[in-house]
């Protein structure tokens, strides 16, 4: 069986160490198993990704010693590759639009029966009726395309049980989509969402195993839905552990964390930043 792997990161900002350990781990793994590592931008994000950050990405990797395949993949360029994975979607009758504001989402999530957890209340919402949907529509409301779980459980039948998954080191997994909702697949000013444009190119691209961090092994959950009900093969994931701060907080763009730039400028070599993160001295 080839193995492909990938580091799939967005431009909305410069690399940092969790970013550098994501990218080795992937990076690692295709070497060892003589397989294939891609390079993927994910720039479906057109307020947020810019040109820099993109080009950062390529230094900041090839720095680290990484080599990819080209050309990379960069979503935006495929726009109209997930509108027709969304029109499958829509023509099976399992997506919907949906015209709640984020904060009328809020409210719907808060006001919804928690179990156990309160903090962990999906949105489920599902199809106005005709003549409300048409009425909105002609006011010209903004919705966006949501994924309707009850219709995608009525679809796959007796399916829905059997939607596992394999993680390196665990076993196979139960997916459970349940736990994420009605999940967004498009919005109207952007033609796709990162869950449907992930499990798309994942597939078009054959890649074989998921490596990424363990922040997105709820993801996958939802991804192995969408794989089922596009028809799509399911990848062995491995979900490796988060690099953390001396304040044991993760890295992360939203926090300002140091970033592989930075470091770059003050002396820091690629090779001591590999050993630091537990990789050998040539990538």
């Amino acid at each position: 069986m080839a193995f492909v792997t990938r580091f799939a990161p967005s431009p909305t900002g410069y690399l940092h160490k969790g970013h550098a350990f994501s990218a080795l781990t992937a990076y690692q793994a295709a070497v060892r198993a003589s397989g294939r590592f891609l390079l993927r931008i994910e720039d479906i994000d057109l307020t947020r990704c810019r040109p820099e950050f993109e080009d950062a990405i390529y230094e900041d990797l090839a720095w680290l010693g990484l080599r990819w395949e080209t050309p990379v993949r960069r979503q935006s360029e495929h726009f109209e590759d997930y509108r027709g994975a969304l029109q499958t979607l829509i023509d099976r009758g399992l997506a919907y639009r949906c015209f709640r504001t984020r904060r009328e989402v809020l409210d719907a999530m808060a006001s919804a029966p928690h179990g156990d957890d309160p903090e962990q209340a999906p949105f489920v919402g599902g199809p106005l009726p005709s003549e409300r949907e048409e009425a909105l529509l002609a006011e010209g409301r903004p919705y966006a395309w949501r994924l309707s779980l009850a219709l995608a459980r009525e679809a796959l039948g007796a399916g829905w049980d059997r939607l596992w998954f394999l993680e390196e080191g665990e076993g196979e997994i139960r997916a459970r989509p349940e736990t994420a909702g009605d999940v967004v697949l498009a919005r109207k000013d952007v033609g796709v969402a990162y869950h449907l444009a992930v499990v798309w190119d994942d597939a078009f691209q054959g890649v074989t195993h998921v490596i990424r961090g363990a922040d997105l092994f709820d993801a996958t959950h939802i991804q192995r839905l969408l794989q089922a009900l596009l028809e799509l093969p399911t990848p062995v994931y491995r979900h490796h552990p988060l690099v953390t701060g001396p304040d044991g907080r993760r890295f992360a763009k939203r926090d300002r964390s140091q970033t592989l730039r930075e470091l770059r400028a003050v002396g820091v070599t690629a090779e001591a930043l590999r050993a630091e993160l537990g990789f050998e001295a040539e990538a």
